[in-house]
């Protein structure tokens, strides 16, 4: 039998552990409910199974039956700090937390993906280490399991690394996509601290009014990108917070803004980085002003390698059919801490299609309240990975 066929029979029990996980769903690096449910699912399986020490990580590796080079697949397994809309009757039982990202399909995929390899491991001429990340959502699990060792699990480095990421919006229901290079912006963050001297709104030339100084920066920042970089060097900007001052007719001391940047190359991330501040810096001396503006790099930019992405999407033709094989003509400004992994390992990061409606254009999209998810895509998930590791390790 295929691996398409046998996941397909293991599909029911691929639905309760994402149900079940969706109704627990935890935040941040530590996942104590999340990881034990996990183990327990992995536990029948000949795996060598390690636990992270700094977060609730999983590494299982599965020795083939022959020695060779090492695939490394990824699921991340943490939530987000949303309160889920009703509609499922398998909703979140944790206040204030949800899978509204769909890593509890990650999660159940790539059990499913263990269990299919599993039952071939004879055939297999090398090993493949599961990487159950938690952390994803902002927390950079994915730098924290490399420092504890993920990538040389299996005794030496993975040759090779891949990934499924579900969408409950843009892409058809069960279709898969990607694209060779960029597939998802890099993010960083900009934090800056105007500081003036707060006084009387009604004599704002006896003060110093940090207000006017860091609206003036917010909009600026907008002009810099159409100004300083090629329009066919995409940079993005959402200043996400503004706060300044307590009551209407008081001139506070400070006004504090943060930022969200997104770009898609190396070299235009150091620029913005420097660009920024240096525009911070100048308006604030304009006004009489002192700012702390700070920089801080984040998530890289999540690139495929051109072979790699090749390599995956000729097996979904293959396998799915080319109907199901959807090449991106740009990336996402979305980020990815698998980005982290694949600066290191060649490999091939993928979008999932699970949205339940006929019109995913118009769909709940990934982290609204109201996302869902169609686990029917779970078995196909889960072959796919699997399938890829196979064609590895021949």
């Amino acid at each position: 039998m295929s691996l398409r066929s046998d996941a397909a029979a293991l599909q029911g029990d691929l639905v309760e552990l994402r149900r079940e996980l969706h109704q627990i769903p935890e935040i941040g690096l530590d996942l104590p409910r999340t990881q034990e449910r996990v183990l327990s699912a992995l536990h029948p399986l000949p795996l060598e199974v390690t636990t992270g020490t700094g977060l609730s990580s999983i590494t299982a590796v599965l020795r083939g039956g022959k020695p060779g080079p090492v695939v490394l697949l990824r699921g991340d397994m943490d939530a987000l700090p949303v309160t889920e809309s009703p509609g499922e009757t398998f909703v979140s039982r944790h206040d204030g937390a949800m899978h509204a990202c769909g890593h509890d399909l990650h999660t159940a995929g790539l059990v499913g993906a263990a269990t299919l390899l599993a039952a071939r491991r004879d055939e297999l001429a090398g090993d493949v280490v599961f990487m159950f990340q938690p952390g994803e959502e902002g927390f950079d699990g994915a730098a924290h399991m490399i420092s504890e060792g993920v990538l040389e699990a299996a005794g030496q480095p993975a040759n090779w690394a891949y990934g499924l990421h579900v969408m409950s919006s843009t892409i058809p229901r069960g279709v898969f996509a990607s694209r060779r290079g960029p597939l998802m912006a890099a993010s960083d963050g900009l934090f800056v601290r105007v500081i003036g001297a707060g006084g009387h709104g009604s004599r704002p030339h006896a003060a110093l009014d940090p207000v006017p100084a860091a609206a003036e920066m917010v909009t600026a920042l907008q002009t810099m990108v159409t100004r300083r970089f090629d329009v066919f060097e995409p940079v993005v900007i959402t200043i996400g917070t503004f706060h300044a001052g307590t009551r209407r007719n008081i001139i506070p001391d400070e006004a504090v803004f943060e930022a969200t940047v997104r770009t898609f190359s190396a070299s235009i991330r150091e620029q913005v980085g420097v660009y920024a501040v240096q525009l911070c810096e100048s308006i604030a001396a304009a006004y009489g002003l002192t700012v702390d503006a700070k920089y801080v790099q984040e998530y890289p930019v999540t690139v495929n390698d051109p072979a790699e992405h090749d390599f995956a999407a000729a097996a979904i033709a293959e396998i799915f059919g080319a109907e199901r094989a959807l090449e991106m003509p740009t990336p996402t400004t979305g980020s990815e801490d698998f980005s982290r992994v694949l600066d290191r390992v060649p490999g091939a990061y993928m979008f999932l299609g699970a949205c339940p409606s006929d019109d995913p254009a118009t769909a709940p999209t990934n982290h609204s309240p109201r996302a869902a998810f169609d686990d029917s895509v779970l078995g196909d998930g889960a072959a796919l990975l699997a399938e890829l590791a196979s064609r590895r390790l021949v």
